[in-house]
């Protein structure tokens, strides 16, 4: 049994990166810049999403995933994007978000009018990193209320993504916190992980993230 449930975990896998990989190519041929952001709940996905909008300007669209309500997506529409919810609540509360749902999210939201797109994914370090959405960049936010030994703790959710973003950076002075020890740990489970602190409330760091983005690392590969 053992043995059957992991060739089916392979294929349903196999089957996602291929829609994933379409994403990916039709967006880059369409020049969007596609930023799949994974986190534990509560680490500022979606503040860090609008000061992004605020700094990088409107033509952002977002996909927003949660296990239910649309409170995060309501939120973003104030700031006269557009942000499509899948919640996953009504089919079993799964806890990451797959490729197919983002083509129908895509295909929902239309390509029009945009350069970036954004998928706030299920939060939590364990289930998003397994599942390949299609993404250019894959952006880690860990805010510094969580402790150093996440990378240790969750090592794939770091291995995935290119960059982390060390998020709620003003709690700093409040926490007993090593910067120097959480890179220490994201260097030794993925040394090619780069790593920015910020804090979307001062604004501190941001430049360095929206110059990233202008830049789209990965973009062209």
């Amino acid at each position: 049994m053992e043995t059957k449930k992991i060739a089916v975990m392979q294929k349903l896998l196999k089957a996602n990166d291929a829609v994933a990989e379409g994403i990916r190519s039709e967006l880059r041929e369409k020049n969007v810049f596609f930023v799949n952001l994974m986190s534990s709940p509560g680490s500022g996905k979606t503040t860090l999403v609008e000061e992004t909008v605020r700094r990088l300007g409107k033509r952002i669209k977002v996909v927003e995933g949660d296990i239910q309500t649309t409170l995060d997506a309501e939120r973003l529409q104030k700031l006269g994007i557009q942000a499509y919810q899948i919640n996953t609540g009504p089919f079993g509360g799964d806890c990451h978000l797959e490729a197919a749902w983002i083509r129908a999210a895509i295909d929902e939201l239309g390509l029009d009018g945009m350069d970036y797109l954004f998928v706030e994914n299920i939060g939590n370090l364990v289930c998003p990193a397994e599942f390949d959405v299609g993404a250019h960049l894959n952006v880690l936010l860990l805010s510094v209320t969580e402790g150093e030994d996440k990378p240790l703790k969750y090592p794939l959710a770091f291995q995935v993504s290119q960059l982390c973003l060390v998020t709620k950076t003003d709690f700093l002075p409040l926490r007993n916190f090593s910067l120097q020890k959480l890179r220490g740990n994201i260097r030794q489970v993925n040394p090619a992980c780069a790593v920015i602190e910020v804090s979307a409330h001062s604004g501190a760091g941001m430049e360095s993230w929206i110059e990233i983005l202008k830049n789209r690392p990965n973009f062209q590969s």
